[in-house]
């Protein structure tokens, strides 16, 4: 399974297991998206822990299946937003703890988290610009602020931990080895408190909130079908998968 669940004492854990790099192809997103709504709505569940098993936490939508068929952008967009936005909508407190690589579509599942606990090796980075693609640019606004998030963008430059812990996307930062045991610390704190009270803490803290990440992500992605009809985006896919430069040029880019 892409996607491992198991919930004990309060604390729901959900586990991106897809070797090699953790990408998702259209069906596991909807997977993802349905295990955070199912917890979300388990009155013995207070608190849900997102973490990853492997070299990195999330590299993003599945490539090489969007390679092999550029009309699976639908599914996986749409995947993409559920999962986003049930991560956001969950109506208890949502803990990502990110090691290694977080890229495109992991930076989504963090931005939209309640808190995110980087491990010391972490990086985060939005490569869609070289796989033909845009999006999450919005969590990552989210998370880092509007230069640093338009720099990501532009360039697939990724920031390591430190440098996201500075800017204020993660509220801590730990040895790898003790990544798990730190989001469940934090986990277990918060799954004592009150169901009800909690409920009602993430409520108002969505309310309040200035911007509506569903919105923007949805506007977002509006652009990414548009790129997906040029021939660049193609291009820059069957780069990916037959690990080359992109020629733009010859693709009249």
């Amino acid at each position: 399974m892409a996607i491992d669940t198991s919930a004990s004492d309060g604390i729901a854990e959900i586990v991106i297991n897809n070797p090699p790099v953790n990408a998702l192809n259209s069906k596991d997103w909807f997977t993802f998206a349905d295990a955070v709504k199912t917890f979300g709505g388990r009155p013995d569940v207070n608190c849900v822990v997102i973490r990853a098993e492997g070299r990195g936490f999330q590299a993003g939508v599945d490539i090489k299946e969007l390679a092999e068929d550029g009309t699976k952008i639908v599914a996986a967009s749409r995947g993409c937003y559920d999962t986003f936005a049930a991560v956001y909508d969950c109506p208890v407190p949502v803990i990502s703890a990110v090691h290694g690589y977080c890229i495109g579509g992991g930076l989504g599942v963090a931005g939209n988290s309640d808190i995110v606990i980087a491990s010391e090796d972490a990086t985060f980075a939005l490569t869609e610009i070289d796989r033909g693609a845009l999006g999450a640019a919005t969590h990552t606004m989210r998370m880092f602020g509007m230069q640093k998030a338009r720099r990501m963008l532009y360039t697939g430059e990724p920031i390591d931990a430190q440098e996201a812990y500075r800017l204020g996307g993660v509220e801590s930062v730990v040895p790898k080895e003790k990544l798990r045991d730190a989001a469940f610390e934090l986990a277990r704190n918060i799954a004592s408190k009150s169901g009800k009270a909690l409920r009602l803490a993430k409520w108002s803290l969505n309310g309040i909130e200035l911007l509506d990440p569903k919105d923007s992500y949805r506007f977002e992605q509006g652009f990414t079908f548009e790129l997906y009809t040029e021939e660049d985006s193609q291009e820059a896919r069957d780069a990916f998968v037959e690990k080359r430069d992109a020629d733009f040029e010859k693709e009249g880019g």
